[in-house]
């Protein structure tokens, strides 16, 4: 059995997701007051009490997100997880590429904390709110909403943001742009095509000024190569150097989350178990479309971390 850890990312936050773990875990309770610390305020009371307006912000629904999937590593890991023998590759979704390399060890829990603040806070301000958006497509291929990315971009700038698989693609960009894009999708034969409410036009080329403050903060925290190796988001091929990774996540900002090639890649590689580590199923559906041969496994509370640590160890 070939093993890869995944991590999810923002969507799958939940009013009350860790709590479990926290009443049951010292472990669990050390990491989120780690996060708390870092950032100098309660995100863990926020996490488990709400309102879900508060957590639901960028800026918040990231660290906290981070700070689910580390608590689950931790736990893990005391009850006797070795994460480089028994895990072959690491991969996460957007935000969740750094709950993975935090569980790698690239980054300590604390920076990434930092780190994701920095980054919710600066994709927030990129854009004035309403001069972007989001839409997903459902039921066409990629190259056919590329060509419509394309036709679209007189409008403005319109591309590809995710490729969740199973004929799921978010696209994101100028408001003007992204509204036509949906349009001609529609008119393409899509299935659906449905404006998302996003504060902000994610993975988009307007998210160049987070990327720049990404590539400053990313420039000043200690970094180490993982101990198991990333399967970047926008390579879908794996990774082992801090210093590449450091560069693959800036790029990362404006650029496309390959989660439908990362997939792919994993099947292609002999992974046969994907783990999804923290709040929520979402990868766990996806893997399920994306590759049929390839196992899901949610593993976010108690219960799911016994089961998934007689599987890893049987």
């Amino acid at each position: 059995m070939t093993v890869a850890f995944t991590f999810p990312g923002q969507g799958s936050q939940a009013v009350g997701m860790g709590k479990d773990l926290a009443d049951n875990f010292a472990e669990a309770r050390a990491v989120f007051q780690e996060v708390d610390d870092a950032l100098g305020q309660k995100l863990s009371d926020i996490m488990w009490n709400g309102p879900e307006e508060t957590l639901t912000l960028t800026a918040n629904a990231q660290p906290a997100l981070m700070a689910v999937s580390m608590a689950v590593i931790r736990v893990l890991e005391a009850k006797g997880l070795d994460l480089k023998s028994k895990v072959s590759f690491v991969a996460g979704h957007s935000l969740g590429e750094y709950s993975a390399l935090a569980a790698a060890g690239t980054f300590s829990i604390a920076d990434t904390a930092r780190l994701l603040r920095i980054r919710g806070n600066a994709m927030q301000a990129a854009v004035p709110v309403g001069a972007g958006a989001m839409a997903a497509i459902i039921g066409l291929e990629h190259g056919d909403v590329q060509a419509i990315c394309e036709a679209a971009a007189a409008e403005g700038p319109c591309q590809i943001a995710n490729d969740n698989g199973g004929g799921q693609l978010v696209i994101s960009g100028g408001k003007a742009a992204v509204e036509k894009a949906a349009a001609l999708a529609t008119e393409k034969g899509a299935k659906r095509a449905i404006m998302l409410p996003v504060s902000a036009p994610f993975h988009s080329a307007l998210m160049g000024p987070a990327a720049d403050a990404m590539r400053e903060a990313l420039a000043t925290v200690e970094k180490r190569d993982p101990s198991v190796p990333l399967v970047a988001n926008v390579l879908a091929a794996p990774v082992t150097s801090a210093s590449e990774i450091a560069d693959l996540l800036v790029q990362q900002v404006t650029g496309q989350v390959r989660w439908r090639e990362t997939v792919e890649w994993f099947g292609a590689n002999g992974v046969t178990t994907l783990y999804e580590i923290g709040a929520g199923k979402v990868l766990t559906g996806l893997a399920r479309r994306i590759d049929k041969n390839i196992s899901g496994i949610a593993v976010n509370g108690p219960a799911d971390i016994d089961a998934a640590l007689a599987a890893l160890n049987g």
